[in-house]
């Protein structure tokens, strides 16, 4: 098989454990939601369990989005809130609808504009779907803001730590720019 062919077919697979991913990290909230309530973040502060899968999908859903494109993406979010109807009562899998859609709109807005500085555009996008997803799900779900702060700060862990991890590889796959010659 040439090289070219490999290269696709390990993208192509690589691309459909995204998407698994992210399904599975939407599931894996509601459901951590429904089975263990609310958890400590650190600094004294407080949020649904499903705050650290919730980090991840902010950043599996850039990459299942970039990767596999937006109609991809949006499908697997549909996936992943109709399984969640099954792992975690309809309140919080209604919540988690309404709040992953208007959060990844707000995304797709962000990731797309600033794609082409990576690390960025991660960081940028899961920060602020950070916001966005934990206002209008704890609104829905809980009826109140009060674990905003815990949402956001158990949410920006994942999300830092991801935007990390992305520019350190693309620092170590692009290679540095010749210096300038005078």
């Amino acid at each position: 098989m040439p090289a070219v062919q490999e290269e696709d077919s390990v993208s192509k697979v690589v691309s459909g454990v995204a998407v698994a991913a992210y399904v599975g990290t939407v599931v894996a909230a509601n459901w951590a939601v429904h089975r263990f309530g609310v958890v400590p973040v650190g600094f004294g502060l407080a949020a649904p369990a499903g705050v650290y899968f919730v980090a991840l999908a902010l950043v599996l859903r850039d990459y299942v989005q970039w990767a596999s494109g937006k109609a991809v993406m949006l499908g697997a979010l549909a996936v992943g809130v109709g399984v969640s109807y099954w792992v975690a009562d309809s309140r919080i899998a209604v919540a988690s609808a309404v709040a992953f859609a208007f959060s990844e709109l707000v995304d797709f807005g962000l990731f797309t504009w600033i794609q082409p500085r990576w690390a960025r555009a991660v960081l940028a996008g899961g920060l602020v779907g950070a916001v966005v997803d934990s206002a209008l799900f704890l609104s829905i779900a809980f009826g109140s803001l009060s674990f905003l702060p815990g949402q956001v700060l158990g949410k920006a862990y994942g999300v830092a730590i991801a935007a990390g991890l992305v520019a350190l590889r693309r620092r170590r796959v692009q290679p540095e720019p010749e210096p300038a010659t005078v």
